[in-house]
């Protein structure tokens, strides 16, 4: 099975020893919402690739670098001349919560499916995949005509059997209003096979008191897979007219939770693509996500991830339950 992700990569500060004085030093490396789910497919077994514009400048020829060593398809990505890439820094609480800040306004990712002949390129390639993944971040970096034009081809692709899985990852300072997101988040969710939520999005974005409305409210959509994260809690999941609550096992030592949610969407996608059942599927993006926030930033060393991925989170039960 082969899918692509699309969105955007960026430049990534994360914070490490403090200076005398208190100032953070800070680690570089990439990453992005569906470029770290891509990374994590691809060191799951999965045949990934990976579509955004970058620019010629020295950042952008690293992360094209770093994508092709992690064996990620880079065949879509177009480099364009004079841009460089967006940037962002973490700050972390004591329990490891994260707050970023952005640099990105001119991030070459904003005119993906603008330019006619580069669209038609990208469908070209998109159409050979079995899966696409993309995101609210994803659509809310491009332009309003671009988005329609994906949005018909997600149509497109549906109907000659392709797959298309979703996460809203709603992020307020993207948007024009949240009447705008709302509208482009419920297109694009018409159009999604597989939705992988996050009950803290859901409230920001849609006003949700429970989990329960999320649930019934997701229900008009056509989903044959529907996830609900919710941090520690269990996970909900809604497949084949039933609806199971899957512990998230304890995880000691948690340093960064940033890329938690990517993370998981990497296990759950990959486990599906790979013939696992939901259940199991959910087990596995837990275990992915607990290897990730044990350790600072949003993509972690490759040796980490493996064996964080064969800890005691492999096996979650599933009971059903009622929203």
């Amino acid at each position: 099975m082969k899918i692509a992700a699309l969105g955007e990569v960026m430049v990534e500060l994360a914070p490490q020893a403090a200076q005398p004085g208190g100032a953070p030093l800070y680690a570089q490396g990439f990453a992005g919402d569906t470029y770290n789910t891509a990374i994590y497919m691809a060191r799951s077994g999965v045949r990934t690739g990976y579509v955004t514009l970058l620019g010629d400048d020295p950042y952008s020829e690293q992360m094209l670098a770093a994508m092709r060593a992690e064996g990620m398809d880079t065949a879509a990505i177009e480099q364009l001349p004079g841009r460089c890439p967006g940037l962002y820094t973490i700050q972390n609480s004591a329990d490891g919560e994260r707050q970023f800040t952005y640099w990105r306004g001119e991030s070459p990712a904003r005119e993906l499916f603008v330019d006619v002949s580069a669209r038609s390129r990208l469908q070209a390639y998109l159409g050979q995949m079995d899966c696409l993944y993309l995101s609210g971040i994803t659509l809310a970096i491009m332009a309003p005509e671009a988005r329609e034009h994906l949005l018909a081809f997600l149509a497109d692709f549906r109907h000659k059997g392709g797959r298309v899985a979703f996460d809203s990852n709603y992020r307020p300072r993207l948007w024009a209003s949240k009447t705008a997101a709302r509208e482009a988040v419920d297109a694009f969710l018409q159009q999604a096979d597989i939705a992988l939520l996050t009950f803290e999005d859901e409230q920001a974005l849609w006003g949700d008191r429970n989990a329960g409305r999320s649930l019934e409210r997701n229900g008009r959509y056509r989903l044959a897979e529907l996830v609900l994260k919710r941090g520690a809690e269990p996970v909900l999941l809604q497949y084949d007219g039933e609806l199971s609550a899957i512990a998230v096992p304890p995880v000691q030592d948690i340093v960064d939770t940033t890329g938690a949610g990517d993370s998981f969407n990497a296990g759950y996608l990959a486990a599906r693509l790979h013939g696992a059942e939901p259940e199991t599927a959910v087990g596995a993006g837990n275990r992915c996500a607990a290897a990730v926030i044990r350790h600072r930033g949003a993509i972690i060393p490759a040796d980490q991830f493996a064996a964080g991925r064969q800890g005691d989170c492999a096996h979650a039960g599933a009971q059903p339950v009622r929203a």
